[in-house]
């Protein structure tokens, strides 16, 4: 581990020294990149530095008590004090190896968030709706911006699709743990009898993904065109600006109609697109090891019932890592990460087994 963090260390020291060259400095695209390396590794090499420095106080220290000489009282400080530095030490070895871990070269994207009505009719659609609200007031407690691309609701209010373009920085890396079916327990308002309703809703979380990373035949595309519906305003209905793509070879279709423009529904559309696509290739790739992923948290495997939402009881359930939380109106309010960080820490903790 150690050799690899020194390398690291190198590579940095180089690249700092080239984003400092002026010749460097001028070509922008180069310096660009530079930059961005550096980034990458940079919590690395900073988590690296403190480590060597407390393992230098640390033997430092631990020599001067071998030496002896030292008053009582002063003994027992400089106990304390190894005794502190031996714990960051520890801690330190342990929060690099975590920094070690091979990334998911999509952490850092955008992310499609979709979501859809599962059993329970009318019910399941106002969750779907409650779902999209919840996502939404996370992304803003982020700072990440949310944009619907798609939205399909139901007479109530309720959301039988919608699809959810999420910007921000590692978007995806915290987001791709909701992929899966969510469950809600409660008493719909239409139920005189206070009979407590299951439904579901799934949950789909898809990283963006850049032109050149799918490429998409137009011949393989059927492109039509139609009249907006829903709420929007007269002049998104009187206009055929809504957009249906149907992907011939894998029978994936994509609708669009949130913006007036139907070239700005296209691209949005063509985008969702492009992402259904890279997943279905994911898929495909990991089926060799879909028995390892399935033991894994946010495996994504749309199949699993992964939490519940409990109104009588006031609780939401992550059956992944079994954590219960008490406080179903703070979650619901968009405060997602107790259990997000939690899944990442299991997550990280499977990983660690193979280190």
């Amino acid at each position: 581990m150690y050799d690899k963090l020194d390398f690291i260390q190198e590579k940095y020291d180089e690249l700092s020294a080239k984003v400092s060259d002026p010749v460097v400095i001028g070509d922008q695209p180069t310096w660009q990149k530079y930059v961005k390396e550096m980034s990458e590794i940079e919590s690395i090499v900073k988590e690296y530095g403190e480590y060597k420095k407390n393992k230098t106080d640390a033997a430092e220290t631990r020599l001067m008590l071998e030496d002896g000489g030292l008053e009582e009282d002063m003994k027992e400080l400089f106990k304390a004090e190894l005794a502190d530095l031996e714990q960051r030490v520890n801690k330190g070895a342990e929060q690099l190896k975590v920094l070690l871990l091979p990334k998911d070269p999509n952490d850092e994207r955008n992310v499609f968030l979709e979501i859809r009505a599962g059993t329970g009719g009318e019910e399941a659609s106002l969750f779907g709706s409650d779902l999209l609200r919840m996502y939404s007031r996370y992304s803003e407690r982020r700072g990440w911006k949310s944009e619907i691309i798609e939205l399909n609701e139901t007479g109530l209010g309720g959301v039988k699709e919608a699809v959810v373009l999420v910007r921000g920085k590692g978007a995806y890396s915290r987001l791709k743990y909701e992929s899966g079916v969510h469950r809600v327990q409660r008493v719909p308002e239409t139920e005189s009898s206070g009979r407590i309703h299951t439904s579901a809703a799934t949950v789909a979380v898809l990283p963006e993904v850049d032109d050149v990373e799918v490429a998409i035949d137009p011949n393989d595309v059927r492109v039509d065109v139609y009249r907006s519906s829903g709420n929007g305003g007269q002049s998104v209905n009187t206009t055929d600006s809504a957009v249906r793509l149907t992907h011939i070879p894998t029978g994936i279709v994509v609708t669009c109609q949130d913006e007036k423009s139907q070239i700005k529904n296209k691209d949005k559309a063509f985008k969702v697109l492009r992402a259904r696509l890279y997943d279905e290739m994911a898929k495909a790739q990991n089926q060799e090891i879909s028995e390892v992923r399935k033991n894994q948290v946010g495996s994504g495997d749309r199949s699993e019932r992964i939490r519940t939402y409990n109104f009588p009881q006031g609780r939401v359930s992550d059956h992944r890592i079994n954590l219960t939380l008490y406080k179903l109106d703070y979650f619901l309010d968009g405060d997602l990460d107790e259990i997000i960080d939690g899944l990442i820490t299991n997550d990280q903790a499977e990983k660690m087994k193979n280190f």
